[in-house]
């Protein structure tokens, strides 16, 4: 089948060489132009002489842009696959292809829609996630669902470790099956159910800051569902620093108290608990582990964190 392929990063690179490996044809690779550094997928593109096409927008005011969308048309897709997609794509490309667009997608629809899916699926604490493979329509992650995939949520797990471990390589092969189910015409198209949909904004570093009076497993939730981005932040001795790789921890003191500061980490009181951290990113800093990061600020046992 004549594949095109929207998206960018190692991610689209992979799902490019995965639908090669298969005998799709590729016609053409659409993303947003670079900038400081060659993209992964642009370049396996230039690699390979097939179109790129990486408009700085797909449409402006609601009205296509119009060189795009013809320099887009002439590769001649039969369908569209959106793998990594930041930009705003308008619905006559992705109604474009014979057999139209589709998206892969970090939650199992209907809940979590919104490109922050990952992140609140820790955040709320769920104990199981997935990715979806669906059909894409005008609407923010509402279109049928072609295929899902399951996967737990373990006690530490982060973003980070959850993208890295399950959503990469699963949505690699993901959407390699869903696109030979369209080949097959075997393809299902089963609606969402609107009354279990959920919709989540966009997880930003505001919200990300931490509240050591709300529960433990609250602050351990809101520090792995930040990590790596946007990252979970606090403040000591009036500055800000970052903080990753959170485990429940015993301890009981006033909120926000530091308890203990040694090789696994640093440990701060919550309510009903503790938690240990083991790596910070101090304001203007380079990342590094949590004890060297209370040494070097003078951060001890009693230090109360974000007062």
């Amino acid at each position: 089948m004549r594949i095109g392929l929207f998206g960018q990063m190692p991610f689209g690179a992979a799902v490019y060489e995965r639908l090669k490996e298969q005998g799709h044809t590729l016609v053409g690779v659409y993303g947003p132009a670079e900038k400081s550094r060659p993209d992964p997928l642009a370049e396996a593109a230039r690699r390979d002489g097939v179109a790129l096409v990486q408009p700085a927008r797909w449409q402006r005011k609601g009205v296509v842009d119009e060189p795009a969308f013809e320099a887009y048309a002439a590769t001649g897709p039969e369908l569209n696959v959106m793998a990594f997609v930041t930009q705003i794509i308008p619905a006559r490309v992705l109604e474009h292809p014979p057999q139209q667009t589709i998206q892969y997608h970090p939650s199992l629809l209907p809940k979590h829609r919104g490109r922050s899916a990952i992140n609140h699926a820790l955040l709320a604490g769920d104990a199981e996630t997935g990715l979806t493979i669906f059909w894409v329509d005008e609407g923010i992650d509402t279109g049928p669902v072609l295929l899902q995939k399951r996967f737990p949520i373990g006690e530490n797990d982060t973003v980070n470790s959850l993208y890295r471990e399950h959503f990469f390589p699963q949505g690699v092969d993901a959407l390699a099956e869903a696109v030979g189910l369209v080949v097959t015409g075997a393809a299902p198209r089963v609606v969402q159910d609107e009354s279990a949909a959920t919709y989540d904004a966009p997880w930003e570093g505001d919200a990300a800051r931490i509240d050591w009076t709300r529960p433990v497993g609250e602050v351990h939730n809101l520090i792995r569902g930040s990590d790596r981005q946007p990252g979970a932040w606090t403040t000591a001795g009036g500055a800000t620093v970052k903080l990753y790789g959170s485990a429940l921890a015993d301890g009981s003191a006033a909120p926000g108290t530091v308890t203990a500061a040694g090789p696994e980490g640093v440990t701060i009181a919550c309510a009903g608990g503790a938690v240990r951290v083991d790596t910070a990113t101090p304001d203007g800093a380079k990342r590094g582990s949590a004890r060297d990061w209370a040494a070097g600020a003078g951060v001890t046992a009693s230090t109360v964190l974000g007062s």
